[in-house]
């Protein structure tokens, strides 16, 4: 009987959480960890960013190709599997209009972005390779302008025409957006 008691006394307590939760953080715009989702109608936003020469980086600059927008960082264990898989398909596809824009959302910016590339290699197909596409610095505020992101790694497909087609929020799955980027060359 008391287990019974607790057991709904916890259930409640447990819906009233979740109620004010939801009532404090809209779901509008956010993805659940782990999630993939489609929105063919959101556009690539208007952002002027930095590389790592301090260089301004315009998304409007890769207009009429593929691009995956990566949202990563050093310290990031999944980023870290992530990363050949994304020097795989750069390398696969870069030749038919496609590429990878690694967003860093290192706290500490190019004092840990430099010394992470320079130093670390990745297992591709067996032979270790340095990333091989462009990184960008990343923030809090630029994230708001591509809605903001809920964990890392986060990766946005765009079509050629600067389309929001895909937002998948942890680890991707390598044959999925294989697929998901073949369909779009």
């Amino acid at each position: 009987m008391k287990k019974g008691i607790l057991v709904g006394v916890g259930v409640i307590v447990l819906l009233t959480i979740m109620v004010w939760a939801d009532r404090k953080f809209p779901a509008a715009g956010r993805q659940p960890v782990n999630a993939s989702s489609t929105a063919s109608d959101a556009a690539m936003p208007s952002i002027v960013m930095k590389d790592l020469n301090d260089r301004d980086v315009t998304l409007a600059q890769y207009k009429g190709q593929v691009v995956l927008v990566n949202f990563w960082a050093t310290w990031c264990e999944p980023c870290k599997i992530e990363i050949p898989w994304m020097i795989e398909f750069q390398k696969k596809y870069s030749s038919r209009g496609f590429t990878i824009l690694g967003v860093s959302m290192d706290e500490e910016g190019k004092k840990v972005i430099n010394p992470f590339l320079e130093k670390e290699r990745f297992d591709v197909d067996g032979q270790k390779e340095a990333v091989n596409y462009p990184i960008l610095v990343g923030n809090d505020s630029i994230a708001d302008k591509f809605g903001s992101l809920v964990g890392l790694p986060t990766s946005m497909l765009f079509t050629r025409d600067g389309k929001k087609v895909k937002t998948i929020v942890g680890l991707v799955n390598h044959d999925d957006i294989a697929k998901a980027i073949e369909g779009l060359l």
